[in-house]
């Protein structure tokens, strides 16, 4: 397949992933509407939330999984690297593709959501757009060191999950299944402690929409989510691929 089809395979799976994941969030996460004299809320919480982001994923994996290999993140993309399953040299043009596949879908959510009378970002909420933070932005208050910490153990995990599901001995077909439940669970842990990343190309589009606070902590969820993603990808190679058993690992 050639580069230019990958990276337009790139590009359109990451917007789906901003539009449709963080796209939950915004304009599902808190429905309220009023049934006679009784306000309900009718939104998707945390829960649905969740099952956005994995579905977006799911989803892609099984349309472009075969055009790109479906990163749609910059640190799956260092990570398989790390891990000897994609290039080095081609890691740039993938992560330019997935950044700017993020700006384009929250530029499209934020037309659609500015539609609603009354709209607008409040930058100095946590969770504003669907960014990221850390501390006061945090949406539960956890402070720096803990959102790094989880940013990192959580994408290391889903690196393994995603090299262990889409190595050659396990079960064929099943892959993007568990890489999208994988980024549910993944996200039903991480939604308290920083709205959930571990992808610095979805961070970076809702935060330079939102602007504020998110664009200044947007530095955390990229350094710390690629250090996860090239932890995991080189744990699982060195420790827990077929190659390494072959060599006595």
């Amino acid at each position: 397949m050639s580069l230019r089809a990958r990276l337009i395979a790139e590009f359109l799976g990451t917007f789906w992933l901003v539009f449709g994941g963080c796209g939950s969030a915004v304009l599902a996460a808190m429905f309220l509407t009023t049934s006679g004299a009784v306000a309900m809320n009718l939104g998707i919480g945390f829960v649905g939330a969740s099952l956005a982001f994995g579905l977006t994923v799911m989803s892609m994996a099984y349309t472009i999984g075969h055009v790109s290999g479906c990163h749609l993140n910059p640190a799956v993309t260092l990570g398989l690297a790390a891990g000897g399953r994609f290039k080095f040299a081609e890691a740039l043009p993938y992560i330019i593709s997935q950044v700017l596949g993020s700006i384009a879908g929250a530029c499209v959510l934020f037309l659609i959501a500015s539609g609603k009378p009354g709209f607008s970002i409040d930058n100095t909420q946590a969770g504003a757009f669907a960014t990221n933070g850390y501390a006061e932005f945090s949406p539960g208050g956890f402070g720096l060191f803990s959102c790094l910490l989880a940013e990192v153990v959580l994408t290391f995990f889903f690196l393994l999950i995603i090299m262990g599901s889409t190595d050659r001995r396990a079960p064929a077909g099943f892959a993007p299944m568990a890489i999208g439940l994988g980024l549910t669970l993944i996200h039903l842990i991480g939604i308290p402690v920083t709205n959930l990343s571990v992808n610095p190309a979805r961070s970076t589009g809702p935060a330079l929409i939102a602007s504020g606070a998110a664009l200044a902590q947007l530095w955390l969820f990229w350094v710390a989510p690629i250090l996860g993603g090239i932890l995991g990808g080189f744990f699982y190679e060195s420790f827990l691929s077929g190659d390494s058993e072959s060599k006595g690992g």
